[in-house]
């Protein structure tokens, strides 16, 4: 009869069906594409309630890890499904990414990249989405409230108290929630996610463009609009993007072949996608990246 541990080692041993899904399908993308795959998948829909589903500076060892000892000559596809994160974070990973593959990066977003999600997107060659897919605004966020939200009720005060200085006190109380610096942070913040953004635009995806500073300026202003977007969680889809010169294809129109259990590109990453949201469901995993050769880092909830 086995020992305790003897039974636990053969437990081990038995391959996880939902890793197996996952890297069966990587490996039929990669036969599709002929690029080097990495996968950014977060949990945020599964577990909206648990820390760490955002990208932060964690994901970089993790990024490290799915780049190794790959033929970089042969760009990349980088598949995301996240809420968005810190700025900070997201650009040291475009920044190590272009270091990488240099311009030669595509993003897949079969269902959803928020926020940051969208920027790192955005400074991409060109972005495939599906009908179901969306990309999210970019203004930054302090706490999960908007700093251009928190600038606007800012001037709302002063010109209503300008206007009728009996409203001070009023006014007064809300905006005395504030600490002496924030509205300089709030701005500041702003303005560095729109010089990223636009740079990583005129330098790739819009450097054909004879109007690239203007077209990468155009999404910028749109797309970092509190005004314009109403709401940070805003589902912002392919026509809308396509109408701000965005570098869209349609995930419907790609490879028509039928490679193995694919009967097209399309079918391939979607399942890929699923294979993803059941493994999130099905286990404590919060964030999993990992690349078409295998390389994995799943990064758990505590």
């Amino acid at each position: 009869m086995p020992s305790w541990g003897a039974v636990l080692d053969q437990l081990k041993s038995v391959p996880n069906p939902l890793d197996d899904m996952r890297h069966k399908y990587l490996g039929i993308m990669h036969k599709y594409t002929g690029r080097n795959i990495i996968t950014y998948y977060s949990a945020f829909i599964q577990k909206p309630s648990i820390d760490g589903t955002g990208i932060d500076d964690n994901d970089k060892s993790a990024f490290m890890q799915a780049v190794c000892g790959m033929d970089r000559s042969k760009g990349l596809d980088l598949i995301l499904h996240t809420p968005g994160g810190q700025v900070a974070a997201a650009e040291s990973l475009v920044y190590y990414l272009k270091s990488m593959f240099g311009n030669d990066i595509r993003a897949f977003v079969p269902q959803m990249a928020m926020s940051a999600g969208t920027m790192i997107a955005l400074s991409t060659k060109e972005i495939i989405m599906g009908k179901q897919s969306n990309l999210g605004p970019i203004d930054p966020q302090f706490g999960g409230v908007s700093c251009a939200g928190i600038i606007e009720e800012f001037n709302d005060a002063c010109k209503a108290v300008s206007a009728n200085p009996n409203l001070a006190g009023l006014w007064g109380t809300i905006i005395g929630k504030y600490h002496p610096t924030f509205i300089g942070d709030c701005q500041k913040a702003i303005t560095w996610a729109d010089v990223m953004v636009t740079t990583w635009l005129t330098e790739n995806m819009f450097s054909t463009y004879s109007d690239k500073d203007a077209a990468a300026k155009n999404v910028v202003n749109t797309l970092s609009s509190h005004n314009v977007t109403y709401s940070h969680s805003r589902h912002i889809h392919i026509d809308e993007l396509r109408g701000l010169k965005v570098k869209v294809t349609s995930l419907e129109n790609m490879d028509n072949r039928a490679i193995e259990d694919c009967k097209d590109l399309q079918d391939c990453v979607l399942t890929l996608h699923h294979s993803y949201m059941h493994t999130f469901a099905s286990s404590a995993a919060i964030k999993i990246v990992e690349s078409h050769s295998g390389n994995t880092m799943i990064i758990s909830s505590k």
